[in-house]
């Protein structure tokens, strides 16, 4: 790197097993900026059997990576995890939480200016979960043939998330800890992992199109970054965070693709194939749902269709628009912020990114629900054991056994 990148030069990171902590560092010791979509630890490092699931989690990467922030706290603005989510998923929280707010006071707010009254905010309002919710109905021809694994977006990328711990913010308001779940030992307390991939673990979750659906609690930054964000102290305590996760539903023939690779105890297909010219149809709803507040749930996010992304921009797909319009977003805000060191996306101006990549993410929708996790339960068999009727919004009640 040390001939190609110099002071005032943008490093984008994009690659899969690349090691993001040791770029980061050069980019931070030379006046590099720097942006990246995740991050992303050494080659082999997701699937390590000898490293702990500690080590091997989100979490752990994110420590890595703030705790070199800290060692240059003036230096290139570089920011971590923004594509669409992580990225853009935190800025659909925010301006979520703005339009319940107005929504519930019939009235003006005042926007937070701080992280404290961000926080403050959210406790306010009561929200108690938020999910990165995302249902993807792109469809292509030819469909996923035997023994590969085929998706809307990097194959790699999927497939080493997707094999990590899964992963959530934990909420002050849990009282049903899971029997499979570990706590950190170091960081932030503000997160939580399941003994188990991400890609064997079901959630409960609503988008407006959809409806009530299974997604896969994927591990990702946003999870981690957005529950420690809205986390509210006092006397060094805790009293209130939100659960967060990821609660995905890739297109069709990768959820097919990953009952295969289950099947084969998460050894990965010979062939991956990513679906870009041939999606021919299907919609990618991705958003916040943001629920325990006085209105109950309420979904903002974007809905683009096929026809909608290629319109916007040739050789895209839903999929890809969105992510790549959550690095233009972020890049920009970079340039215009050049010295502010480390950030992660909670930590921009939410607004100012959302302007430049609204007219690319084809309609921007809020909908309110009436929701639950616990909505048409039990009906066909008894599920008292499994639930907890005192709060609907338990990750316990979320969670699919």
């Amino acid at each position: 790197l040390k001939p190609m990148l110099g002071k005032g030069d943008f490093l984008l990171n994009l690659s899969v097993d690349v090691s993001s902590p040791v770029l980061i560092e050069y980019c931070m010791q030379n006046g590099v900026h720097y942006l990246d979509t995740c991050i992303e630890p050494w080659h082999g490092m997701y699937t390590d059997g000898s490293l702990s699931l500690a080590n091997r989690s989100n979490y752990g990467l994110r420590e890595q990576a703030l705790a070199i922030g800290k060692k240059y706290p003036k230096a290139a603005t570089v920011v971590l995890t923004h594509g669409a989510n992580p990225g853009l998923i935190s800025h659909w929280v925010k301006q979520g939480m703005i339009n319940i707010a107005r929504d519930v006071s019939g009235g003006d707010v005042k926007i937070p200016k701080t992280r404290e009254e961000w926080g403050r905010l959210a406790m306010k309002l009561g929200i108690k979960v938020i999910h990165c919710a995302e249902r993807d109905t792109q469809v292509a021809e030819p469909r996923k043939q035997r023994n590969e694994f085929a998706n809307t977006w990097s194959v790699d990328g999927f497939v080493s998330e997707g094999r990590q711990p899964a992963e959530l913010g934990w909420g002050t308001h849990e009282k049903n800890f899971p029997p499979d779940g570990k706590r950190h030992d170091f960081g932030s307390d503000a997160a939580i992992y399941l003994a188990r991939p991400g890609m064997g673990v079901k959630v409960r979750s609503w988008t407006p199109d959809e409806g009530s659906y299974h997604g896969f609690l994927i591990t990702h930054g946003e999870a981690i970054s957005i529950a420690d964000y809205f986390t509210v102290r006092e006397n060094g305590k805790a009293i209130y965070r939100p659960t967060c996760h990821y609660a995905y539903h890739p297109c069709d023939d990768a959820v097919l693709s990953n009952h295969e690779m289950g099947g084969k105890n998460w050894v990965a297909q010979p062939k991956y194939r990513i679906f870009m010219d041939e999606i021919f149809d299907g919609v990618d709803e991705l958003g916040a749902l943001l629920m325990g507040h006085a209105k109950g749930a309420y979904w903002y996010g974007s809905r683009p269709t096929i026809q909608q992304a290629r319109k916007l921009a040739p050789f895209n797909s839903a999929t890809s628009l969105q992510v790549v319009v959550g690095v233009l977003g972020g890049l920009i805000w970079a340039l215009e912020n050049p010295d502010r060191g480390m950030v992660e996306p909670d930590d921009m101006d939410y607004r100012r990114v959302l302007d430049i990549a609204d007219p690319y993410l084809g309609d921007i929708v809020g909908k309110y629900s009436d929701w639950t996790p616990l909505k048409e339960r039990g009906w066909l068999y008894n599920e008292d054991t499994d639930i907890d009727k005192s709060d609907p919004w338990q990750f316990k009640n979320f969670r699919v056994v």
